[in-house]
């Protein structure tokens, strides 16, 4: 291992490169641009591709054709440019191709400015495309998450055969810190295709020369046939994938949640506030779907409040009320919510647990 001091950017494609990435196609945009910068230095290096699109929708439509050959392919954007992909990602999903899509969240609506925010979460948890699918979305809260979420990403992409988001703010983006990388990068070469082979991949040679990828189907019982199967897998991905970390203690009575930068200072608030007499714990969401249920409602067993902190207007929020309906004893939730590239504060938060 050697240690290096990187941004969380730069991280990524360090991650893509050790999942065995040998595919890119993407965009340049603020705050994701040395992503794209980095892939187009990097992974011809190691015998791979990349190639910058002439747009966000040109991009994700050369990752469904890489992805349809079983190689490990993936894109970065932000905000503007996610929303240019949601088309993509419904064919994506449809097909049932495995690969990446990192969105480094800025402030929207529109261009908004390159600031941090969080106002992605709908978009990608909900699914931004037509029609009924899922996508596995992981949120990183440090540049070693960069990495190791974003090489975790493409495992998760090939078991499932499913399309998978990496879902950071800018803040982690842009930030830097020491973190621990393998010695060689390259060195797994394309694991994915030998651990995990796409058995519909096309060649365009004459062994898979009957392999059909589509998303069209015209008969209506058989494409409902087509979404049981990919719902099966959406189960299956709920019992399997969901990932949390949580720092409990047995007599607290508010519960904290955030996720990715918000998750940190959270974090830091909890301490502050623990260190004042206030019985409080903190539960960070790891995957954002599928949602760790199970560990969140046992955390909250106990709760009179919850306090969701978050860099938009209460996406979250809105669905910690869901799973929370059913409770007996139905905990008060307050949010702690900033947007426009304002991010919120340990004052803000403690403010809001007194």
């Amino acid at each position: 291992m050697k240690r290096a001091f990187i941004k969380g950017n730069d991280a990524v494609i360090a991650g893509a490169l050790y999942a065995g990435c040998r595919a890119f196609f993407g965009y340049p945009i603020t705050p994701a641009s040395e992503i794209a910068h980095d892939a187009m230095k990097l992974i011809p290096a190691a015998g791979g591709l990349a190639i910058q699109a002439e747009s966000e929708v040109a991009a994700i439509n050369m990752v469904y054709g890489a992805a349809a050959t079983g190689t490990a392919a993936m894109t970065a954007t932000s905000g503007p440019g996610f929303s240019l992909m949601q088309e993509g990602m419904s064919y994506l999903a449809a097909a049932r191709l495995p690969c990446v899509i990192v969105d480094v969240m800025r402030s929207g609506p529109g261009l908004g400015n390159i600031g941090p925010e969080q106002g992605d979460y709908f978009m990608a948890v909900k699914g931004g495309g037509h029609g009924h699918y899922h996508v596995p979305v992981i949120a990183p809260s440090s540049v070693a998450e960069m990495f190791g979420l974003t090489a975790r990403a493409f495992e998760i992409a090939f078991q499932y055969r499913t399309p998978v988001i990496v879902l950071a703010d800018a803040f982690i983006g842009q930030m830097m810190e020491t973190i621990d990388l393998p010695d060689d990068l390259q060195a797994p070469g394309d694991v994915p295709a030998h651990r995990w082979p796409l058995d519909i991949a096309v060649h365009g040679d004459k062994p898979t020369r009957g392999h059909i990828v589509s998303t069209l189907e015209l008969v209506p019982p058989r494409l409902n046939e087509k979404n049981d199967a990919r719902f099966e897998a959406y189960h299956r991905m709920a019992m399997e994938l969901p990932q949390s970390e949580t720092d409990a203690e047995d007599d607290a009575d508010t519960l904290v949640v955030a996720f990715g930068i918000c998750a940190r200072i959270a974090h830091e608030a909890v301490a502050l506030a623990r260190s004042a007499g206030h019985r409080v714990n903190w539960f960070r969401p790891i995957s954002l779907w599928p949602f760790d249920e199970q560990t969140f409602v046992e955390q909250v067993s106990s709760a009179r409040k919850i306090c969701v902190v978050e860099c938009n207007r209460g996406q979250m929020r809105e669905d910690i009320e869901r799973l929370t309906a059913k409770i007996a004893n139905r905990p008060e939730i307050e949010g702690v919510c900033t947007d426009g590239g304002v991010i919120p504060t340990t004052e803000q938060i403690i403010h809001a647990l007194r």
